[in-house]
Parts: structure tokens; sequence; C-alpha cells
């Protein structure tokens, strides 16, 4: 069967085929962007090796421009890595309003990714990082400082213009907290 669907590759080429094919995924369809704050992970192993991860987690989903934070649940295969700064991972959804594909950065393997599903509850809040501690205020408060800030991560604008600035989201008189 491997000769007919490989034409007569031998089986660590094809599985080499399978492996570029998966990790030159098309980021065209992954408009989106997810900003991880926090996420609490358990690690399940097979035989000594990383079987799946699962766990749970906030984070704020980037669309259209609005910012909308979220909790989810998750199992991958990858371990999750909270979003570093204000940097965010691409992200589409499969089911709206209730999962999320998310794309991990492969460490060591620039350019290669795996997915993962996020399994959410939508909030009509923002999430941001306030003194260490996860915090939230509402959407139109973060947008406002989004705008004032140049930050838009769906459109490249991944750092926020003065970033020291005491207007961060949840340092400012704008702010509800």
């Amino acid at each position: 069967m491997q000769r007919a669907l490989f034409g007569g590759l031998s089986g660590m080429a094809a599985c080499a085929v399978l492996t570029t094919a998966v990790l030159a995924r098309n980021t065209d369809d992954y408009l989106l962007r997810v900003h991880i704050f926090e996420h609490n992970t358990h690690s399940h192993y097979y035989h000594h090796t990383l079987d799946t991860v699962d766990g749970e987690g906030r984070a704020n989903l980037y669309e259209n421009g609005e910012p909308r934070g979220f909790d989810y649940s998750y199992r991958c295969s990858e371990r999750l890595r909270n979003s570093p700064g204000y940097e965010t991972y691409l992200a589409k959804w499969k089911k709206r309003d209730q999962t999320l594909e998310v794309l991990l950065p492969k460490l060591g393997k620039p350019g290669a990714s795996v997915s993962c599903d996020l399994h959410v509850e939508m909030k009509d809040i923002a999430y941001f990082k306030h003194g260490g501690t996860v915090d939230t205020e509402p959407v139109e408060a973060f947008k406002q400082w989004m705008e004032k800030h140049h930050y838009d991560p769906e459109h490249g604008k991944d750092e926020p213009v003065r970033a020291d600035d005491p207007d961060q989201p949840g340092t400012s008189a704008n702010s509800p907290h």
C-alpha cells in the first residue's frame, strides 16, 4: 500500500514528505490573533514520551479590530506557552464562539508550527496584565488604548507605541481598575 501511495518511496522518505506537508500549512487562513495571558498545564506521558498536554487559561482574541477576552480549556500534542510581551499567536475559528484553532511555533524549528484547539467561553471584557496579575477592563476601554498606542496585532502592529507610557491598560485614569 505504501508503494501505491508514495510511488516506491521508502517508509522514512514518505514520513518526511508527510511531515513537511503538515509543517508547511497555509497561514493565510489564520486571520485572527490570540494573546495567551495565563494557563495551567498537566502533561501526560506514554512510555516516557510526552503524549498530550491539557489545561485551561485566559486569553484575548483580536478579531476585526476588536479585543475580546475568553477563558479556555485545551488538550494538545505540544505544550502551550503564554504570549511573551505583546506577541500573539495566529488563530482561526473552527466553530464560532466555541473552538479556536491556534498555531503554536515549534521550538528549534523556524517556520514550523502545530495546531491546538482551544475550547472557549467568550467574555464581554478584555484581559490585561497589571503588576504580574491578569485583570479585566471593558472592551471599549482596551480598544481606546489600542488606538492611542497604535497596537493592532491583526495588521502587524505587534508592539504598542510608547509601551512604557503610564496609559497602558490598567494603569491609566481611563482604566476602571
